[in-house]
């Protein structure tokens, strides 16, 4: 079997899932590493409530990683999350250069957004 066909549609998705559960995972499990890590100095608090908010964007990210990888997407479903990335690098590019909360670390996120935007296009292509 090629390559190109060992990459099925639900391969795609789950591929897709991955970021969010890594990223997620790191959140919930090392809130305050995450925020020592990403956020510029001036936006650190590094508080109970700032952990607790980084958890809980960490989890959502999990429960959202489940629900990618493990239900049934259709072509659309792939376009449809192709487009909702979009306003993602606005976000990223926002708040690194223009009002600069985050720090380079943030081009994990860029990154897990273009592979997923990557993936999307290629799971609409593959298509069901």
């Amino acid at each position: 079997m090629a390559y190109g066909q060992a990459m099925t549609p639900l391969t795609i998705q789950r591929l897709i899932a991955l970021p969010y559960l890594i990223l997620g995972s790191w959140c919930l499990i090392g809130p305050h590493s995450v925020e020592r890590l990403v956020f510029t100095p001036a936006y650190q608090h590094l508080s109970a409530t700032s952990a607790l908010m980084m958890s809980c964007f960490g989890a959502q990210a999990v429960l959202g990683s489940l629900f990618i990888g493990f239900s049934r997407w259709e072509r659309r479903t792939f376009l449809i999350y192709a487009l909702a990335l979009l306003p993602f690098f606005w976000f990223n590019y926002w708040f690194v250069f223009e009002v600069p909360m985050f720090n380079r670390w943030m081009l994990l996120d860029f990154v897990s957004n273009v592979g997923m935007l990557g993936l999307s296009v290629w799971g609409w292509w593959r298509g069901h």
